[in-house]
């Protein structure tokens, strides 16, 4: 894939409307999108997708939803607000603010597409290493030795290197005097940690258990680009799994398989995955990796696994004073009982956003299509059926004759089941194309020889390939391709 490719996924994706830049009568608002009702319908497909392998397919997880607001000493307890920040540096010339490290990773990309491996490498290891202690002076003196300029002014006229937080705050309260500070949740774990009791009692689950939760986050992103890559309001989708504690090597090492076979069951191409482990630590974990996706702009996470260790639990517990305690009656090699203890965690995390953006770059394709002297191209979006925004499109091959009647027949018909799409307008050809650059898999044609023996044209969008089938089959065709089993089993 190319960053041609990105500009024409990124186009596609307004013109179909799956993405629209969000309040554009208004010239928009910076790093903030809105998902069009074709976006919608796949983004929220993609969310099914993961709730449905991590709490449908598990016996022992569980879903919340909490509150995106929480107290002031949620963040306090989790770290965010002594710690959670970015290292910034501006150009003086262009007024330009940029964060470091992706300064560098933008750098050790040109230089893997330039074949200069050693030199990736080279700064890679050494960027590993200032991140890991925190060394802001030897950022900029790395942006320096690789002559990293400004993409806007051209210039290396660069200012120190600053720490930024990334948390919005606001006030909670009738009257501003008396107004409290919150934050808008730079993440949604710590919902899952102030619930654990609640939940492990109220489900009587034992360990290992897991707590799953999708919903928005808000991170004051000074640099946010790549389309949706990196936003400002985003959506997550974290599952936080109980262990017991000496068990947490092994539980890592579950999570990571199974987190990658469940992205390639997607089938957006197995060599577009790889994992990249931590040298910089979080605060909270003693092991951490990405699985990282081949974006047109070179791999980037996607999903993080990460072993929190009882870091979260253990300063819940400190700083309210409740007791974040599991009493395990299981007995040890010694035939004891565990006994009470705080349990470890292993977080699996990833972006809802920007698994659709890796959907939509994986499944955006050109070709070439008709004979030699009158040669197209079509533009289709391959997505796997279930996950598409639109099942199946129906269309009556003209307006009149009672063909609309029969076609509005079949679609009441299948409505219930599959979200629908209806046109009568444009030549079928025409009306083929759109649905294959929205992705819907399958198209069904009424014409007059369907009134004489209840007939329709069946056409499958990856192959192009149209069949004459019974309107009787359609339901059981349909039920064959798009099914949960397909990606779940």
């Amino acid at each position: 894939m190319s960053e041609e490719i990105f500009k024409k996924v990124v186009s596609h994706a307004k013109e179909y409307g799956f993405v629209f830049p969000s309040s554009e009568i208004y010239d928009g608002l910076g790093a903030v999108y809105d998902y069009g009702q074709n976006g919608a319908e796949l983004k929220n497909n993609l969310r099914q997708y993961w709730w449905k392998a991590m709490v449908q397919m598990h016996e022992n997880i569980v879903g919340i939803d909490a509150a995106i607001f929480m107290h002031p000493k949620t963040w306090k307890a989790s770290g965010h607000i002594d710690g959670f920040s970015d290292p910034m540096i501006d150009n003086k010339d262009s007024k330009k603010r940029y964060r470091a490290d992706q300064l560098l990773e933008d750098k050790i990309t040109r230089y893997e597409k330039d074949g200069k491996t050693n030199k990736a490498e080279e700064l890679q290891a050494a960027l590993d290493q200032a991140l890991l202690d925190n060394d802001l002076v030897q950022l900029k003196m790395l942006i320096e030795q690789h002559e990293i300029a400004c993409p806007i002014s051209g210039t290396r006229n660069w200012t120190d290197v600053r720490q930024f937080n990334l948390m919005f705050s606001t006030e909670m309260g009738a009257m501003a005097e008396d107004a409290d500070k919150i934050y808008l949740r730079p993440e949604t774990a710590q919902g899952i940690f102030v619930n654990f009791l609640n939940v492990q009692k109220t489900g009587r689950m034992k360990i290992p258990f897991g707590i799953a939760q999708t919903g928005k986050a808000f991170r004051n992103e000074i640099i946010a680009r790549q389309f949706i890559m990196r936003m400002r309001e985003f959506e997550q989708m974290e599952m936080q799994f109980f262990i017991r504690p000496g068990t947490q090597k092994q539980w890592y090492e579950y999570w990571k398989e199974a987190r990658l076979k469940w992205h390639k069951k997607l089938g957006l191409g197995d060599d577009n995955y790889r994992f990249h482990d931590h040298v910089k630590l979080a605060h909270y974990a003693d092991a951490a990796v990405d699985i990282e996706f081949n974006f047109p702009f070179g791999f980037k996470e996607m999903e993080g696994i990460h072993s929190r260790t009882d870091f979260d639990l253990r300063n819940h517990q400190e700083l309210s004073g409740k007791k974040m305690q599991y009493f395990d009656a299981e007995l040890d090699e010694n035939g004891k009982p565990y006994g009470n203890y705080i349990p470890y965690v292993i977080e699996t995390s990833i972006g809802l956003d920007r698994l659709f953006l890796a959907t939509l770059c994986a499944s955006y394709k050109e070709e070439e299509v008709g004979e030699d002297d009158k040669k197209d191209t079509r533009v289709v979006l391959a997505l796997p059926p279930v996950l598409a925004p639109y099942k199946v499109a129906i269309f009556p091959l003209t307006k009149k004759d009672g063909l609309p009647e029969v076609a509005r027949e079949i679609m009441g018909d299948l409505k219930l089941d599959y979200n629908c799409f209806y046109e009568e307008k444009d030549a079928i050809g025409k009306r083929y194309r759109r649905q294959d650059a929205l992705g819907t898999p399958f198209c069904i044609t009424v014409d007059h020889e369907s009134l004489e023996n209840k007939t329709v044209t069946i056409r499958y969008r990856d192959t192009m390939k149209q069949e004459r089938i019974s309107i009787s089959q359609i339901r059981e065709i349909l039920a064959a391709e798009i099914n949960w089993k397909n990606l779940l089993v």
